[in-house]
């Protein structure tokens, strides 16, 4: 076979010869020459391999494996996608989707020279800060704020800032796992600060805090445990109670949020989470928190608390490497401002409109789309409105779910149908991601808004027929 190959081989044209293809032309000018003549060699160094398994393709058929090669390469990574998951903010998909109010503040920003670190009253050096601050402490009560690129960063910040070479003590019930495996105590060691577990992993108690602090105590760091729940024969101290104690002994009370809410949940039908304000009114020093998710902006990590602590944090050289950029800053003011309207906010916040959808709303919905897919799967699938449940995500009340409606599509044959299934939506144009649950593909359709996009994109659909 490969002696058969070698005259094809010969016949391949040159690269030269391709470029100069009247179909290359307008190729060319689309993408650049370096560009083009990339993609003619990777095509040919391909067909080279193919020659020798007996392929014979012409001068016309290379000329659009080219282009569909350039097309691949230019394309965007990061695609736009159907979130049907049931995680409403679901972290590998990006968390929260922006409201319409802070895209526009972010578009302006990338569209425009802004005034970032400029004050248009004095015509000098502002601070970034500034554009939320104000912004922060009316919604959360705190003296001060400042804020950085995410959650954990802004909880490295502070170690590193009042904990550097000194103990911060941690209940030991506490010292969570965040995602992409980073956890707690190792994030404490990057910032320099010593971790003094007390207490163990389902109860700990006032005297266990007590007995710790002493003359190298930086902090005591309470850590909202948002994405587990520690039931049955345990015990904490009260964050109130808490903030007592680190007082008493004049020792700085750090209270992590980390999905922190700015508004009470259970105006949603959802269990009550502790709100920003209120670890500031309980007596918190600082308070950490993260924008991207039950905040519904964009990601940001927020430290609000007592001004002389923000003052230290924001000298601190490591906030320059840790801030943010003025899109994000632009999205976040926008984002904050829709707060002040609490009454409209479950229709202009993407995150709060999800989490109170009327189920209703989201069962009519599951009706008429049953339809749709059944005719498009055909006979190999069997397509049925079910009744599920939806979860927050992103750490936040992890053993709460919504009840809702999704798709349920039951591929009858067995095997690997049910991922190829799953393979098939995730190639579509936008992709659909669902979840695969007792033999069949759910598609939950709690965060599907746009529904006529939807069923344009199905309309690519493929699906490998039955044997």
């Amino acid at each position: 076979m490969a002696e058969a190959a070698l005259p094809a081989l010969r016949h391949l044209p040159s690269v030269d010869r391709l470029l100069r293809h009247p179909d290359m032309a307008a190729v060319v000018e689309t993408y650049g020459r370096a560009e083009a003549t990339q993609a003619v060699r990777e095509t040919l160094a391909v067909l080279r391999q193919d020659l020798r398994s007996g392929a014979s393709p012409d001068e016309t058929m290379i000329v659009a494996s080219v282009l569909s090669r350039l097309a691949a390469r230019a394309g965007a990574r990061l695609k736009p996608l159907f979130n049907l998951t049931g995680t409403v903010l679901h972290t590998n998909l990006g968390r929260a989707i922006l409201a319409e109010e802070a895209i526009e503040a972010a578009t302006a920003a990338m569209r425009h020279a802004v005034s970032l670190e400029f004050d248009l009253e004095n015509g000098k050096r502002g601070e970034r800060d500034d554009h939320v601050r104000a912004l922060v402490c009316e919604l959360t009560g705190a003296e001060d704020a400042t804020l950085v690129n995410n959650n954990a960063a802004a909880v490295l910040l502070v170690l590193n800032t009042l904990s550097q070479g000194r103990e911060s003590i941690v209940s030991r019930g506490e010292l969570i796992e965040i995602g992409g495996a980073f956890r707690m105590p190792e994030i404490m060691a990057r910032a320099g600060a010593r971790l003094h577990e007390v207490g163990t992993t389902n109860r700990t108690h006032v005297r266990d805090y007590v007995n710790a602090i002493g003359p190298e105590t930086g902090l005591i760091l309470k850590v909202h445990t948002s994405n587990y729940r520690i039931e049955g024969f345990t015990a904490e101290v009260e964050p109130r109670d808490l903030a007592k104690i680190a007082h008493q002994h004049n020792v700085p009370l750090v209270n992590d949020l980390g999905s922190g809410t700015l508004i009470d949940l259970s105006r949603l039908g959802l269990r009550k989470e502790p709100t920003v304000r209120e670890a500031v009114e309980e007596g918190a020093d600082l308070v950490t928190f993260s924008g991207d998710k039950l905040l519904g902006g964009p990601q940001a990590g927020f430290i609000v608390g007592r001004k002389d602590l923000i003052a230290a944090i924001n000298r601190n050289p490591m906030k320059r490497a840790l801030r943010v950029d003025k899109v994000r800053l632009a999205a976040c003011e926008a984002t904050l401002k829709l707060y002040r309207d609490p009454d409209r906010l479950a229709r202009r916040l993407p995150t709060m409109r999800f989490l109170a959808r009327p189920l209703e709303e989201i069962h009519k919905q599951a009706a008429r789309l049953v339809p749709v897919l059944d005719d498009i799967t055909g006979p190999d699938v069997s397509v049925e409105c079910v009744s599920c449940q939806s979860q927050i995500g992103s750490g936040a009340l992890p053993l709460d779910t919504i009840p809702s409606f999704g798709l349920s599509l039951s591929p009858k044959r067995g095997g690997r149908a049910v991922e190829e299934l799953g393979a098939a939506f995730r190639s579509l144009p936008w992709p659909v991601i669902g979840r695969v649950a007792e033999g069949a593909f759910v598609l939950d359709l709690r965060c599907l808004e746009d529904e006529a996009v939807f069923r344009q994109n199905l309309a690519s659909l493929r699906l490998r027929a039955a044997p």
